[in-house]
């Protein structure tokens, strides 16, 4: 049976998406090297977030005046958080497929972690400023969800070792941490304003 290579969406309704392709198999040898090889994408992600800090500023006053996130601000934020993730994903040993050196998913080129926002017709004034205030739960949520996704990283770093393969269902909780972490910080960084489930899935 022919497969898809970009990663199945997860079913949900939710405007934005995270999804990584599970691996047959991952490198026993990589798991060593890996926070070494990233370290390019660690300086170009260091610029890019100090552009999008400014990019972001500039969007919340046009959200302000306006309901909207200006259409290029909006895929270049984009477009940060899809290389940031795909690094992640890297680091977190999900994938050894070395991440591409670009914001857009790549015209004819596949990936097998994905991250899409839908582009937002009218976003709300006023929640603008209180976003920070209304995703507290989450941030609770979330804190507690890391501890357990950096401790089942450490065993999956082991099975790696010994099987060269990500025990699928550790593999599926740290994909559902990225993902509940992609949605809450769109919608924080004014991206959506479909308040984020509270779901792995």
């Amino acid at each position: 049976m022919a497969t898809s290579a970009y990663p199945a969406k997860p079913e949900t309704t939710y405007p934005v998406s995270f999804d990584v392709e599970y691996p047959d198999h991952l490198s026993r040898l990589l798991i060593f090297f890996k926070w070494l090889l990233a370290i390019p994408h660690f300086i170009v992600l260091y610029v890019l977030m100090l552009a999008w800090m400014v990019t972001t500023f500039i969007s919340w006053f046009a959200i302000l005046f306006t309901a909207h996130y200006p259409r290029g601000l909006f895929n270049f934020a984009c477009g940060v958080f899809r290389w940031t993730y795909r690094v992640e994903a890297y680091l977190y040993f999900l994938r050894d497929d070395y991440p591409p050196f670009r914001l857009s998913d790549g015209e004819g080129q596949t990936y097998p972690v994905s991250f899409n926002a839908e582009y937002p017709d009218h976003l709300s004034r006023l929640l603008i400023f209180v976003k920070w205030l209304l995703v507290i739960p989450h941030f609770i949520v979330l804190y507690v969800l890391g501890i357990v996704v950096s401790v089942t990283t450490f065993v999956s770093w082991f099975a790696i070792l010994f099987t060269a393969r990500y025990p699928k269902g550790l593999f599926d909780l740290a994909v559902g941490y990225f993902r509940w972490n992609a949605r809450v910080a769109a919608y924080l960084m004014y991206l959506r304003d479909e308040y984020p489930p509270f779901s792995l899935s």
